[in-house]
């Protein structure tokens, strides 16, 4: 397939988060977040630009999809999102969100309000994936879960996800009493339950991680759970907080 200069204009819209909006495409960048990708969700794949070595290590994985544009590295180097890239990259559907009446599997759904670190998101999603839920939840002011830094700093572990977004938290909480989640715990770094003697906490609940900046919202009658900091710190990073929760489930109902 050759690269035309259509699909390299659309390519550069698609580093804007108005570009990913007005398309319904973004775009996945690396060897291995592609190799996610495509292991995952082929079917959600437009095209690739790669560089052939590029190219020759994801055959070896088997997992190449849809068609691929061979360009010389300078060529992708002028493409990509990032200053040293890995020589290719993936233009995607974005996935369709679940219907508000689809019920997730889960036991319990971790929600992000206002979280904007895509580096702190992309931890935050390979953690989800890595306990075994299959859903992640996400208010408006968080970051853009298919923007190219998102997809980068989570390896393309998103595409594994059902990712569903809220205008704010109260629509969110309505949303998750609807499915059956009743139980709704915000964390909070100062004040709250203890969350490793709290009880029933993963059990038909959502538990809110809050923003760098601002926290989570604190709406009225809900839960209120911390991690204890015997160090008397101020707070922890949103991604250490969520993989202390999301792993303190696995240490609950996994053990040998």
């Amino acid at each position: 397939m050759e690269l035309t200069r259509k699909n390299e204009a659309l390519i550069r819209t698609l580093h804007t988060r108005h570009g990913r909006k007005k398309s319904g495409l973004c775009i996945c960048e690396g060897v291995r977040a592609v190799d996610e990708l495509m292991l995952r969700r082929p079917e959600l794949v437009r095209f690739s630009v790669a560089t052939a070595e590029a190219l020759a290590a994801l055959q070896e994985r088997r997992t190449v999809s849809g068609e691929v544009c061979i360009v010389p590295e300078a060529k992708l180097n002028e493409l990509a999102g990032t200053v040293t890239p890995q020589g290719i990259l993936t233009v995607a559907e974005v996935p369709a969100e679940p219907s508000v009446t689809e019920k997730p599997a889960d036991p319990f759904i971790l929600a992000l309000d206002r979280l904007g670190d895509p580096g702190n998101f992309g931890t935050i999603v390979r953690s989800v994936c890595a306990v075994g839920l299959t859903e992640l939840w996400y208010t408006k002011g968080s970051i853009d879960p298919y923007g190219d830094k998102a997809i980068r700093s989570a390896l393309g572990a998103q595409f594994a996800l059902k990712l569903r977004s809220f205008p704010d938290l109260a629509a969110l909480r309505d949303c998750a009493v609807s499915l059956g989640y009743d139980r709704f715990c915000v964390t909070d770094p100062h004040d709250g339950e203890n969350c490793f003697t709290a009880e029933n906490l993963y059990e038909r609940s959502v538990i809110v991680i809050g923003g760098e900046a601002n926290g989570a919202t604190m709406l009225p009658n809900c839960r209120h759970v911390m991690i204890p900091m015997p160090g008397d710190y101020e707070s922890l990073n949103a991604a250490q907080a969520a993989t202390i929760f999301l792993f303190d489930y696995v240490r609950l109902n996994f053990r040998a």
